[in-house]
């Protein structure tokens, strides 16, 4: 039976992208200077007003409202048209105790990075697939694509009269087998001005938006309905409009709703936060999975408790297409990965400032991050696959 699977992304001026840039530009500017720097900001745009709150501990001196400006600038909005209204406080001791030592640690385990608990209790997921080479589903992907095109197109002149606010939402038609067969329908919606020609702005969308991003996946065929500003009019846009929070476009950051989500959003917080390290891990672990051919579809679950650096949970999932049982991959993994806090953002490098590259068009997919690269983890995760399957038919 086929399915039809849709997903969205939003462009860079869309109201809650904007609150996560700026989320994630004090992020940055934070760390530029203080690397073990705990931060957890949320950030809430409405009408004229950018308000940031939330909680932060560090010895960094930075002009948060500054912070506010560059995002504004980089999302195109005029900073100097908006107030910024500032209210944060320190980490509360109570969770940053248990953060810097963990309950491991304070049992006396003094094994490698078992010192650093956990930020947060909670479940975050994982996920890859062969629909793409990004191993994203192919919906998501080519809703991000065509929202890059529209920024790019915004900022090149090559459409004019249009502005930051957008979003784009594609329906991909899988066959029985779960193989994209045809993109069925596409809708895009971009903030304009006044003057602007609906027909002149629907056939420039069509044509160099929409076909371009679609050709090197899955080309728009004829029966592709492609509807451009369904409402009609979409004037009036940005936090002007519609109030922007952090945190509330989860799926478009991670696997457009085709996938689990534990819930946590990523911009804005530091690396202690599992909702963000554990989340990459938990991506890398499924990404090796179906680089390694062990699966064509991976989910991974990792589950923590605040102030543990073990998780208390974990499990591959491969949906029923693994090589090898779940249980098996399961047990592999863990031979291969640690999921302890301390060691991923050491492996990734998540100290370091740069945050603000992934808030826009996904943190999922850009081979160049390094929970993205499997290059040296799946030779890794087949050997021990191997000895574990071996283990098992051993006990038989």
């Amino acid at each position: 039976m086929t399915m039809v699977r849709s997903a969205e992304a939003v462009c860079i001026g869309h109201p809650d992208k904007l609150c996560d840039l700026i989320a994630d530009q004090i992020l940055d500017e934070i760390l530029h200077t203080d690397r073990n720097a705990r931060v957890a900001v949320e950030v809430m745009a409405t009408g004229r007003r950018i308000i940031v709150t939330g909680e932060i501990s560090t010895n960094a001196r930075v002009d948060l409202r500054d912070c506010v400006r560059t995002a504004l600038t980089a999302a195109g909005y005029k900073p100097w048209r908006f107030l910024v209204y500032v209210w944060v406080r320190r980490q509360s001791s109570d969770i940053n105790d248990g953060v810097t030592t963990s309950l491991e640690a304070r049992y006396g385990d003094e094994s490698a990075y078992c010192l650093q608990g956990a930020g947060d209790q909670g479940t975050v997921y994982g996920y890859a697939c062969t629909d793409t080479p990004e191993r994203l589903p192919l919906p998501l992907v080519l809703a991000h694509e065509i929202c890059k095109r529209l920024d790019d197109a915004r900022k090149q002149g090559t459409i004019t009269g249009i502005f930051s606010d957008g979003k784009a939402q594609v329906s991909v038609r899988y066959d029985d087998a779960g193989k994209p067969q045809a993109v069925e329908t596409v809708v895009v919606s971009v903030q304009h001005n006044e003057s602007k020609d609906f027909e002149v702005l629907r056939r420039e969308i069509t044509s160099l938006i929409v076909g371009p991003a679609c050709q090197r996946y899955l080309p728009v065929g004829p029966d592709t309905l492609v509807l451009v500003n369904p409402s009609g009019r979409f004037v009036e846009g940005g936090p002007k409009a519609d109030t922007g929070l952090t945190g509330r476009k989860l799926m478009v950051d991670t696997y457009g709703g085709l996938a689990g989500h534990g819930g946590g959003a990523f911009c804005g917080k530091d690396a202690s936060k599992v909702d963000r390290s554990g989340a990459y891990m938990a991506r890398l672990i499924a990404k090796t999975v179906v680089d390694a051919d062990l699966a064509p579809h991976c989910q991974v679950a990792i589950s923590y408790a605040i102030g543990k650096a073990d998780p208390v949970a974990f499990s591959v999932d491969t949906l029923g297409t693994g090589q090898y049982t779940d249980q098996i991959l399961t047990a592999a993994a863990q031979d291969v990965f640690n999921l302890r806090p301390a060691a991923i953002i050491d492996q990734f490098g998540l100290r370091a400032p740069g945050y603000v590259r992934y808030s826009t068009y996904g943190h999922f997919g850009d081979y160049t991050r390094k929970w993205e690269d499997t290059w040296t983890t799946s030779r890794e995760l087949v050997k021990a696959v191997k000895k574990h399957a071996h283990q098992t038919n051993s006990y038989k």
